[in-house]
């Protein structure tokens, strides 16, 4: 088994992955062009176009990330190559400390605070239980499903949805269109866990964004492609005027770095972040990859990604 990985700090991914995989060969996508072309599997992220040519009998994609809306885009990626992603790989946990702070964030009101202190102002707010601080999930795949449970697990109300039934204990989840209707009309604070998929892209739109109660805030540690952002800053307000939307904590953008000039990075109620809510740990990452690769070796059933699904 010869296997190419291609990521950031690859040659610590190759050294530890070697580690486990004492039988297989690792290269790293450094290497010369007649040992890529001869590799078996491709432990990746974000690679070239070129990248995925290369290779002439390609048995498996190992996914380095959740999100494989990159990889499903690459005009390079073969037809018939299954493809296997992270799924949480302790990301989960990383992911939903990055909720929990922004939900405290808005029920706290420390964005109000912030703001008075610019001012000189000193003026206490009254707190909101957080049992009436309903907070909205969309998305409920493995790390949607745990965010979810672990801030209900801190006392708030949770709704949950997704585009097919599903049952968790501790939240009230919803499906469908009717179902996002109704948990976009209670909710205090809404976080995006989506795929980036054809059907959610701008999910976050002019009209689901009227749908939120006035005074709403918005989480987004998910994709950039889910929210329209002129309808987000139309929402936002402008200037000292408060909108719609109380304010939003954003992780992802359409382009990545988040350009200089984007009124995102100046707009008053909202906070930018360099995509760095759901770093993924080596370790469980690597242990991840390394059974996947067996399976693919040993031709057992994998839960590849469904291209058509876009997850």
């Amino acid at each position: 088994m010869k296997v190419m990985v291609h990521i950031d700090d690859a040659d610590q991914w190759r050294h530890a992955l070697a580690e486990r995989l004492p039988e297989a060969e690792i290269i790293t996508s450094e290497a010369p062009a007649t040992e890529r072309r001869g590799v078996d599997y491709l432990a990746v992220w974000k690679p070239s176009e070129a990248l995925l040519r290369e290779p002439a009998r390609l048995k498996g994609i190992v996914n380095l990330g959740a999100g494989v809306d990159a990889l499903l885009s690459n005009p390079g990626l073969p037809a018939d190559v299954p493809i296997v992603k992270l799924r949480d790989a302790g990301m989960a946990e990383l992911i939903a400390d990055y909720v929990r702070y922004g939900v405290l964030h808005f029920q706290r009101d420390f964005d109000r605070y912030a703001r008075q202190q610019a001012r000189r102002e000193w003026h206490e707010h009254a707190v909101i239980d957080k049992a009436d601080w309903a907070v909205g999930v969309l998305g409920l795949g493995a790390i949607g499903a745990k965010v979810a449970q672990m801030v209900a697990a801190d006392g708030f109300a949770v709704h949950g949805w997704s585009r097919s039934p599903k049952a968790l204990e501790g939240i009230s989840c919803h499906h469908g269109d009717e179902g996002l209707a109704a948990l976009l009309g209670q909710v205090s604070t809404l976080v995006l866990l989506l795929p980036d998929t054809p059907s959610t892209r701008h999910v976050i739109n002019t009209e689901t964004l009227a749908a939120l109660p006035p005074g709403a805030s918005l989480i987004n540690p998910g994709r950039g492609t889910l929210i329209d952002e002129a309808a987000l800053l139309e929402a936002l307000g402008h200037g000292d005027e408060e909108g719609r939307l109380r304010g939003a904590i954003l992780d992802a953008f359409p382009r990545e770095p988040l350009p200089a000039d984007s009124p995102l990075w100046t707009h008053p109620r909202v906070w930018v972040t360099p995509h760095m809510a759901g770093p993924t740990p080596l370790k469980a990452a690597l242990d991840q990859v390394a059974d996947a690769l067996r399976a693919f070796e040993a031709g057992e059933a994998l839960d590849t990604v469904d291209r058509d699904a876009g997850y």
